[in-house]
């Protein structure tokens, strides 16, 4: 592709309407984990996904999985994730001169515990009986898959590097597998984790849009050399 077509496709996608595409889909990923919780509270994926699953989870059990496991059941849940974390990175945000980044990211997190804790009472969905964690709250969703997914979709839309989302997507996928290995969660709890956690996370990027546009490129102004005679 040439300068000028980069330039051009560049452009387009400036001018499309970011914010509200973002509180659209976020709707849409709320909606979907609406019905998936239905779906599962009713078990009409039970058998069908759920169940072959795990079958094929329990083959697959061995002590180096299982240490590597827990490994991120420390990274994506207690006080760790739900403190330690957004609270450092907020800390990194305000030390390079983002309050409304660290602001955003902090609340995105918050309310994504919050609404993971309210809808694991709403569905009461059992956990499987093959799970090697000491746990008694609701299964669905995976309340470490969607704190995965907040932190990775943040940082990936308040940083904008190709490469921090790569990374994140990785990040959530092996959240995602880690879960499903102790038994802590069915599948589908954690492909319901992973869609509300982006949701809130595009959702609170979307309300704060402006400020974080501005905030950014303000930042990046400083970072630029005078010109010549300024």
């Amino acid at each position: 592709m040439s300068p000028v077509d980069v330039a051009a496709v560049s452009k387009r996608l400036a001018g499309l309407p970011w914010r509200r595409i973002a509180v659209i889909s976020s709707g849409a990923g709320i909606a979907v984990v609406l019905l998936l919780g239905l779906l599962v509270r009713i078990e009409a994926l039970a058998e069908e996904l759920d169940g072959e699953w795990m079958e094929e989870i329990l083959e697959m059990r061995g002590p180096f999985w299982e240490s590597v496991s827990r490994g991120f059941d420390f990274l994506g849940g207690g006080w760790f994730a739900i403190i330690a974390l957004p609270l450092a990175i907020a800390a990194a945000f305000l030390l390079a001169r983002r309050p409304w980044a660290a602001l955003v990211f902090v609340a995105g997190s918050a309310v994504s515990a919050g609404i993971v804790q309210a809808l694991k009472v709403l569905f009461g969905r059992s956990r499987p009986e093959d799970i090697l964690l000491d746990i008694e709250s609701g299964s669905f969703p995976s309340g470490h898959t969607a704190n995965a997914a907040t932190v990775a979709v943040l940082l990936a839309v308040l940083l904008v590097r190709w490469w921090i989302a790569a990374a994140g997507a990785v990040y959530v996928v092996l959240m995602a597998l880690s879960r499903t290995y102790l038994g802590a969660h069915w599948i589908t709890d954690t492909i319901g984790g992973a869609i509300l956690g982006a949701a809130i996370a595009v959702l609170a990027w979307a309300v704060f849009a402006p400020r974080l546009r501005r905030e950014r490129e303000h930042r990046e102004g400083e970072g630029r050399p005078a010109s010549v005679g300024s």
